[in-house]
């Protein structure tokens, strides 16, 4: 039984920390000793530049060619286009190409199962897959959901952000009902928290409260530093950047937090609970 993981990391509100979560959370399940593939499945390629891919565009391969061959029915090997990052994570990278995959989508048969299709012949080779979403509401984060075991919700404590938190859930309910009944929320991961400000702990216990009977908050808070920019800057995770920081200690905890909640599950599916 394949026992690979698939998380999309998702929230439909751009600028909540989704690419700076699937690297750093990547990172510290390859210090966890799990095989890691990231998959860029946003245009504006960031998770890509974060890991040291310069000039996307330039690139020969990247998620927008495989999904497109899998389109025209086209065979590949699992490792084509993989880029195997300084830090132990494999990478699919992204370009501007997908946005134009997007608009293909429409036209294709079972157009929402086209991710999937790559993910379950490459998930052999894996612990986790994570997928950094584009933050929109469009077929390419449909793709993601779709082949997903799972969900992380990053959402800055900010009213807007929340907004994008309602949005995900009706989209994801849909989904779920429709298409993938498999698929669950592992948690809502508050990203760039100044805990010194009374609007973030306000936002952040409400969430709590009217959330946690019916879906799971992280107990980690990501802090908000200038490191995480200066890492992103360096292409690095914060681990490799500043690995005694507020930030890295976080992502070490949430890390922690993702394999328990894993490991919980399978102790249910042991016991023939769902």
């Amino acid at each position: 039984m394949n026992k690979c993981k698939i998380i999309a990391i998702e929230n439909q509100k751009g600028g909540t920390g989704k690419s700076t979560t699937a690297l750093n959370l990547g990172v510290g399940l390859v210090q966890s000793g799990k095989r890691v593939l990231l998959v860029d499945e946003d245009p504006q390629g960031s998770l890509s530049i974060s890991l040291g891919v310069t000039k996307p565009d330039e690139l020969d391969v990247t998620l927008a060619t495989v999904m497109t061959g899998i389109m025209e029915d086209e065979p590949f090997p699992d490792d084509y286009g993989l880029i195997h990052c300084e830090e132990g994570v494999d990478l699919m990278p992204s370009n501007i190409e997908l946005s134009g995959v997007e608009s293909a989508l429409f036209n294709t048969m079972s157009r929402e199962y086209v991710l999937k299709t790559y993910l379950d012949q490459v998930r052999v080779n894996y612990d986790y897959i994570l997928i950094d979403c584009s933050p929109s509401l469009g077929i390419l984060p449909i793709n993601a959901l779709v082949a997903a075991d799972s969900i992380i919700v990053p959402s800055q404590p900010r009213i807007l952000s929340t907004k994008g938190l309602d949005l995900l859930l009706h989209t994801y309910k849909r989904v779920q009902r429709g298409i993938n009944p498999n698929l669950k929320i592992d948690g809502v991961l508050f990203t760039m928290v100044d805990a010194r400000t009374v609007n973030d702990r306000f936002v952040i216990e409400s969430i709590r409260n009217s959330l946690g009977t019916r879906l799971n908050v992280f107990d980690t808070v990501i802090p908000s530093s200038v490191k995480v920019s200066s890492a992103n800057l360096q292409c690095q995770s914060i681990f490799a950047f500043d690995s005694g920081c507020k930030v890295a200690d976080a992502y070490r905890n949430l890390t922690k937090e993702v394999l328990e909640i894993e490991a919980k599950n399978k102790v249910r599916l042991q016991c023939g609970v769902r």
